[in-house]
Parts: structure tokens; sequence; C-alpha cells
């Protein structure tokens, strides 16, 4: 005990001369059973006193199954006890479904979706009481009508706040019946569970988005230079063709005779470029003016009302009005510009619009001469002005054949951004994954594998190529340390490389290779996410260590080894449905109760349990008995005050001994037979 002889009242102020005790209600019975348990009962007064952490303090429901029920939870375990259907999966549900949190696993999400539909029903309130203690100590009241959206309200003044509850509750985990057993059979789901022991850089992520984008868009204006270029190559493709038409006219000397005519044809030309190189500086005064005036919400007196330096930064606001009034200059002096270029051009236009005239006429005089000597003059010039409207085409084509070597250029130094942001993100996890094994070393082995989940891959050319690509995706499945780069650049070199690199057959190399360059773009910008792989140690305590990877345990163990995870450290609450369900006992008793009664002191947890092991070797500070009358669809869930306490309170441990033990004397009928 922690003892010391008070010869003052002084004297009490010595940590070494009181403790600390917990007991539901305060008796004898209360004593002796923290004293049968002080670690989990007793904290001596120069221990450290627990950190305030995110907490649920009560919940209750109007209407549905669990109508006029209220639960005043224990910041550390609480246990839900009751036989089938009295309402222990609708009170995890429900908090899950207050929470706003969605299932991970599909099945999880099916029998969710099921017991708000068919036992939370529509229309019944769940109202959630929780308690956050960062940055200050603050409650809020969390509402959700079915099938409406949660409501958050101020716990004090009843306001409705603008926030959702993954803002103020944040990392709050829910698992339902067999869920955790079902996270083990997808890599990347247990992936997401190791991300809770990640340091997350939000820089990171907002670069990764950024990045994304600026390869999307790359993408598009590789695209759309490649498509023009092919457009003008088409119709450059007629030129050689026509200029050898040409020559023959003007061996025969029609060039000569039609020469004013074939000159006037250029100049026409000409000054139909004119309009063109005009037109983009109209874009941009277009442009310029949807900008103005620029917007100053931001630095209005209102919004630098609160704030200490408000006077110097009004000082940004002047230099942005002072920018506002420059620009609307600019504009107008661009407008200005603009017209009288366009007037200067009329006058041009209206000058060359009279020599055209006097040439037609002698034109169309000189048309009669050669008609008599039975030669088209017309198709002449015809031919003349398609080649005049196709030769600044050629010019086109150098400027497209730049703007793609730069495009390229841009995205080939984005690539290699993409890949370093991608692997920094994996370290991330990697570091995550090696803490984890540190913290439970001899039990659980966390390995994480870089763009494991190649999924996003295949499902892409399903859907870009098509057809059977069973055998593709297996040969790709099976490749080791896959770079999406490389696949990319393999493909652009054609089928016979993606052939010997990738041991593809000669059709399936030539379905990728014939994708185009699109696609190979779509396969640069893909993120494979990470996958997770889990090892336990099978050994009892004591034995020499046995390591197997999750796929070769039994259904219990894979839930196991997720459970140890999921025990670890975190200051928010972990809500978990019949937990022994998938779980070997041997491992609840050697391996989860002893961690559950450590992290306890630091989190709060909330199990339902047909397993006496978790609430009476975990000595839960909360005990809740649920009985139930009728069917969950048509009955009422009920919680007996005298069934709410712990095994300190004597109606709870006989409630504890009937459901969890099958009563004394079945108890002691096992007792006898294994010689307990």
């Amino acid at each position: 005990m922690n003892a010391k002889d008070i010869a003052a009242p002084g004297d009490l102020e010595d940590p070494a001369a009181t403790c600390w005790i917990k007991m539901s209600e305060v008796s004898i019975e209360g004593l002796h059973q923290a004293f049968l348990d002080p670690r989990s009962r007793i904290r001596l007064g120069s221990d450290p006193v627990p950190e305030e952490r995110a907490e649920l303090v009560a919940v209750t429901w109007e209407g549905g199954f669990l109508d006029g029920a209220g639960i005043h939870f224990s910041e550390n375990l609480n246990v839900l006890i009751g036989g089938r259907g009295t309402g222990k999966s609708t009170v995890i549900e429900s908090l899950r479904y207050v929470l706003g949190l969605e299932p991970l696993g599909e099945e999880a999400r099916k029998a969710h979706e099921g017991i708000v539909r068919q036992v939370l029903q529509p229309g019944t309130k769940v109202s959630l009481l929780v308690r956050c203690h960062r940055p200050a100590r603050r409650e809020y009241r969390i509402e959700r009508t079915v099938p409406n959206l949660p409501v958050v309200r101020d716990a004090e003044t009843g306001d409705v706040v603008n926030l959702t509850p993954a803002q103020i509750f944040p990392r709050a985990e829910v698992f339902g019946q067999h869920e955790i057993a079902e996270l083990t059979k997808s890599p990347a789901k247990l992936t997401r569970l190791l991300e809770r022991f990640a340091e997350r850089d939000d820089s990171l992520t907002k670069r990764k988005r950024d990045l994304r984008r600026a390869l999307e868009r790359s993408r598009g204006k590789i695209l759309d230079v490649r498509q023009e270029l092919g457009q003008v190559e088409e119709r450059l493709g007629a030129l050689p063709g026509l200029e050898e038409t040409l020559k023959r006219y003007q061996e025969a000397g029609l060039e000569e005779r039609l020469k004013e005519q074939s000159l006037l044809v250029r100049e026409e030309r000409v000054l139909g470029t004119t309009r063109e190189r005009l037109a983009p500086f109209g874009d941009i005064l277009e442009q310029l003016r949807g900008e103005l005036p620029i917007d100053l919400a931001f630095l209005s007196p209102k919004a630098l009302a609160d704030l200490p330096g408000r006077e110097i930064l009004s000082g940004a606001r002047e230099a942005f009005q002072r920018l506002n009034s420059d620009l609307e200059k600019v504009a107008s002096d661009m407008q200005a510009a603009l017209v009288r270029a366009e007037q200067g051009l009329e006058v041009v236009r209206k000058r060359w619009g009279g020599r055209k005239q006097e040439v037609q006429a002698a034109y169309e005089k000189k048309l009669r001469e050669l008609q008599k000597s039975r030669v088209d003059g017309e198709e002449f010039i015809r031919l003349r002005r398609r080649i005049e409207e196709l030769r600044p085409l050629k010019e086109r084509e150098s400027q497209l054949r730049r703007l793609e070597a730069e495009h390229l250029e841009r995205r080939q130094n984005l690539r290699a951004e993409w890949e370093d942001v991608k692997r920094e993100e994996f370290q991330i996890l990697d570091r995550a994954g090696q803490k984890v094994t540190r913290k439970l070393r001899g039990r659980v082995r966390v390995r994480v594998a870089f763009a494991g989940n190649r999924e996003p891959l295949f499902q892409l050319l399903r859907g870009e190529i098509g057809g059977n690509l069973a055998k593709t995706v297996e040969r790709l499945r099976e490749c080791e340390n896959l770079s999406l780069t490389e696949l990319a650049d393999t493909a652009r070199k054609g089928a016979n490389d993606l052939r010997e690199r990738y041991s593809l057959t000669p059709a399936q190399a030539q379905n990728i290779a014939d994708a185009g360059d699109s696609l190979w773009m779509q396969i640069e910008e893909l993120e494979l996410s990470s996958t997770t792989r889990i090892e336990l140690n099978t050994a009892a305590l004591g034995e020499t260590e046995s390591w197997q990877e999750l796929k070769q345990l039994s259904t219990g163990q894979k839930a196991t080894a997720v459970l140890l995870l999921l025990l670890l450290e975190s200051d928010a609450p972990l809500l978990v449905d019949q937990p022994e369900d998938d779980l070997d006992n041997r491992f609840i008793f050697e391996e989860i109760v002893p961690r559950m009664r450590e992290a306890k002191r630091r989190r709060q947890f909330v199990f339902s349990t047909h397993n006496a092991n978790i609430p009476v070797l975990g000595d839960a500070e909360l005990i809740l008995g649920l009985s139930a009358l009728g069917e969950a669809s048509e009955g009422r869930a009920r919680i007996a005050p005298e069934h709410v306490g712990s095994i300190d309170a004597q109606p709870v441990r006989e409630l504890v001994e009937e459901l969890l033990e099958g009563g004394q004397e079945a108890f002691e009928r096992r007792r006898r037979k294994y010689g307990f």
C-alpha cells in the first residue's frame, strides 16, 4: 500500500501519503475489488495523471428499438453484455451512425445499413454528447435523425456550429461484428489502419494533389497539340501535289499571264493573317476584364478586426486598390489600342478593296481571252489560293512541334517529382510499420510493400483496352517491383519491347502498344497505393517464436493481429462489436486483455461481448446489461439501472456470472471437471 504516517495536516500534501481508488460505488465490496486488482483500480499519488483525451460522454435514443434508453459512458473500458437480440450491435452501430463513420468492409457496410434501416428505423433520433480537450476543453452534442445527416451543436448554448463530427472528433474507430476479420482480406485496407501511426505531412498531401493536376493538364496539352499537329499534317499532305500542278500551269505560261491576280491572292492571305494575329490580344483583354476588380474581402476592416496587426495589414488593401486602378487603366489603354489597330486595318482593307476591284476587272478580261484558247484561268487562281492558304501552316507546324517538345520536357520534370512524392509517402508508411513492429515486438511484425495495390492499373487497362485481359493482368501481377514509368516508356518503344520485358504474348503486347500515348500517360499518372503485410507470432508465451503471414493464419489469429494494432497508442475512442467472434480465446487472454488493460488508461473503449475475459479480466469500469422485449424490428431494448456498473456491484457481478459464465452452477461444474 501507499502509506505514510500522518503527523500533521501538511503531511497530506506528500504524494506518498494518499492514493486514488476506483469504485463504481463507495462500498466495502468496492474496496475489496480494488485491492484484488490494484493495477487497474489503484493509482498512487506519485503516479502520473492520465492525459485528457477525446471521449464519448453520453448517448440517448428517441424512437426505434432503443427508444428512451440512455448511456453515460466511463472514460475507460465500457462493455455491453446481454443475450442475442438485446441491442448490443444496435448501440455500436448507432454510435457509428451518429459520428458519420463509414464501415471499411463491404459486409460490415451491409450489416450497418440493415441495422439503421430495420432496427433504428427512419425517424429515430440519436443524440451523442462528446468531450474534446484540444485545443481547449469543450463539449458538443451531435444529433442525427434517420435518414438525415448529423448536426453538431455547442453543448452549452445548443447553437448549431459549422463543424462535422469528423472535425471535432477525429480518428474515432468503430468496427462491427466480423469487420476486423473482413479487413484482413484486403492489404490495401490494412494499410489504411497503419496510416493512424504515420506522421502525416500536410504539405506532402498538397504537393501530391497539385502534381496530379499538373500531370493531367500536361497530358491534355500534349494531346491537344498532337491532335492539331495531326490535322495540320493532314492538310499539308496535299501541298506537294498542289505545287506540282502549279508547276505545270507555270510551264504553260499561265503564271505570267495572270501575274496580277496571282499576287492579289497572296495579298489577300496577308490581309487575312492580320485578323488572326490580332485575335489573341482580344482574348487577353477579355481574361483581364474577367479578373477585375480584385476581390479584397479578405482585407476588409471586418475581416481584420480581431487581428493585432490590422493596421499593418491594411496597407496590403491599399496596395491592391492601387493595383486595381492601374490594371483598369491598362485594360482601358489596351482596349483603345485594339480599337485603333482595328481602325487602321479597316483603312487598309478599304484601300486594298479598291485595288482588288481594279485587278479584278483586268483579270476578268484576261479570263475571257483565255477561254477563247480553252484555258481555265479560274482553276489556276483557285489552285494558287489553296496553296497560299496552306503555306502558313508550315510555320504553324514548326510552332506546334516546338510546343510539343516544351510540354514533353515539362512533363518529364513532373514525372520525376510525382515519383519522388509517392516515394516519400511510402517512406512515411514504412516508418509507421517499423514503429508498430517495435511496439509489438515479439508478437506482430509489419512490412509495407511499395505500390503493392495494382488494381488501379488493371482497371485502367480494362477500361481503355477492353477485351479479355486476364492473362495480361496475371503477367503484370506477377512482375516484381513494377514501375509505371518504365511500363509506359516500354509501351512507347513498341510491342516487341513489351513482350520481352514483361513476358507478354504478342497479342497482349500489341494491345497495349496500340492503345496510344493517352493511355501511357494515364499509366504514368496512376498512384498504386502501398499494401501492408502482417505476420503474427503464433507461439504461446515462453515458447520459441513461430512467425506466420496473415494469409496462413486462422480467421481468429488474423483478427488478433489486427486488433493488437488497433489497441496501440491513440487518444481516440475504439468501439468493437463482439471481437471474440473472430479471436482465439488464448490470444484474448494472453494478448488482448493485458494490452487493453494498459491502453484503457490513455483511451476510451466501448466493446460488446459474450466473453467474460474482456469485462472481468479487463476489469471494465462500466458494464451495461441489456435485455429486450420482443423482436428488434418491433420490440424494445432495456438497460436496467441495477445492471449498470462494475463487478463491485453485486447485481452486475451476478449478471456477468449468469450471461457470460453460465451461472455459478455451470462454473462449479467446469471447475470440478477440469480440476481448476
